[in-house]
């Protein structure tokens, strides 16, 4: 049977020659409907009748968002471009289209591609259909005076509903990195309401993250696009605020989040992200539809990342939700192995020395050791709330941000200066576990 294909290659005078020579009965391809734009193709392949699509990267309104649509409904993609346009070849590559071919290409070839295209199946998007699926392959094209071999490490900082302190403790890693001398970029990606503008005072209108994930799914983004989103807050610290309303959340598809953070790779050392707490599935929306899915840039993060740290609250409360998302996380990223650090500790919810009581009780209910312990500060976080700015600008001499600085320094593996180490008691240090019997 021959191969069912979709064309959209409009505005080329090659086109009518392309498709005639396709559809010749020797090369098994039958293109059952020319498309002129991006939701004519959309609609098309919809309907199911149709295995791939040949098109062009001067299509009008094509995206990443378009060509994970099209993976989801089935549809390999091939892409055609002028005969040495490599910047057509290489922004079609970072939509996520594999297969690239010059449109003067012999049509057996074209022919050849696309049955290797529907014989390699089409991974479906984070941002739509199963939330579990492969990442968008998306690869940007990278800047000079960035670092190509994007080697840089990504931080999520991520833990369950109910105020843990996620948001301090990303902004605190950011900015005590930074003063670290590690090149730092915190990136806002709650799509529940971000808040890290308005934690160091910056304009939260601007475009941000959301600026950033519609150039990546434009396939533009680059390292000086991105430096231009970001607010330079210290020479060493850039910020990529997040949405200004919790409604915008669907501006932030995972597959262009994953190409931001790409990017972020090599244009900084460390890339911290404030990430939401939800990790649900809509199981009415996975099977059949291609609707967008609010957790999708979550969990793009949470297994795009080179450490996950999980945040909980130093409370009976608090450590219950912690519980229950880790034991969440293991079940929907079994992958992902996420380090808790435990925040807001102090004496009066828990009973005896609180690090260590809530060292065995993550030990016993977890089966995780609680790596880090932050200090309860108050006082601290209020003053910094208050004058938008870092603890380490309002209360150098906090003890809370003396622990940020000893975790900003082992997450980026650099040596933590003489002064934080005399600084440092016990409630924030790493808390030996006793063994218990079974």
């Amino acid at each position: 049977m021959a191969l069912q294909v979709f064309t959209a290659v409009t505005g080329a005078d090659w086109e009518s020659v392309l498709v005639g020579a396709l559809d010749r009965a020797d090369h098994g391809v039958t293109v059952v409907r020319r498309c002129v734009d991006v939701s004519e193709l959309l609609a098309a392949a919809a309907t199911g009748t149709g295995q791939a699509a040949l098109l062009s990267a001067d299509l009008r309104r094509l995206d990443a968002d378009a060509v994970a649509r099209l993976a989801a409904a089935g549809v390999a993609v091939v892409g055609v471009v002028e005969p040495g346009d490599d910047r057509a070849a290489d922004r079609l590559r970072a939509l996520g289209v594999v297969r690239v071919l010059a449109v003067d290409a012999e049509p057996h070839a074209i022919a050849q591609a696309l049955r290797e295209a529907v014989a390699g199946g089409a991974p479906a998007g984070r941002d739509i259909a199963d939330p579990r699926a492969a990442l968008p392959a998306a690869d940007p094209p990278g800047s000079a005076d960035a670092d190509s071999s994007g080697s840089g490490q990504v931080v999520a900082v991520w833990g369950p509903t109910g105020a843990p302190g996620r948001t301090t403790v990303a902004v605190g890693l950011a900015d005590e990195a930074s003063r670290l001398d590690v090149r730092t970029l915190l990136v806002d990606a709650d799509v529940y309401g971000g808040v890290v503008a308005q934690v160091l005072g910056l304009l939260d209108e601007s475009p941000g993250l959301a600026g950033a994930a519609r150039q990546a799914a434009a396939g533009t983004l680059d390292g000086p696009a991105l430096a231009r989103l970001a607010w330079a807050v210290r020479p060493r610290l850039s910020v990529l605020t997040g949405l200004a309303r919790a409604d915008r959340w669907p501006e932030l598809r995972p597959s262009g989040v994953a190409a931001v953070l790409e990017e972020a790779r090599r244009s900084a050392a460390l890339t911290v992200v404030d990430c939401a707490f939800n990790l649900e599935q809509d199981e009415e929306l996975s099977f059949d539809t291609a609707a967008p899915r609010r957790n999708g840039v979550t969990l793009t993060v949470l297994e795009a990342a080179d450490t996950v740290l999980c945040v909980s609250g130093a409370d009976p409360v608090a450590l219950q939700r912690s519980i229950r998302a880790l034991a969440e996380l293991r079940e929907v990223l079994p992958g992902v192995e996420p380090v808790v650090v435990v925040n807001q500790v102090r004496r009066g919810p828990v009973p005896g020395d609180p690090a260590r009581e809530i060292a065995q009780a993550l030990e016993r209910f977890t089966g995780r050791e609680a790596a880090h312990f932050l200090p309860a500060d108050r006082r601290a976080t209020d003053a910094a709330l208050a004058a938008g700015r870092s603890l380490a600008e309002v209360a150098p001499g906090s003890p809370l941000r003396t622990g940020l600085r000893g975790l900003a320094a082992a997450v980026a593996g650099v040596p933590e200066p003489a002064a934080g180490r005399r600084g440092r008691v016990r409630p924030w240090s790493r808390v030996p576990v006793p063994a218990t019997g079974s």
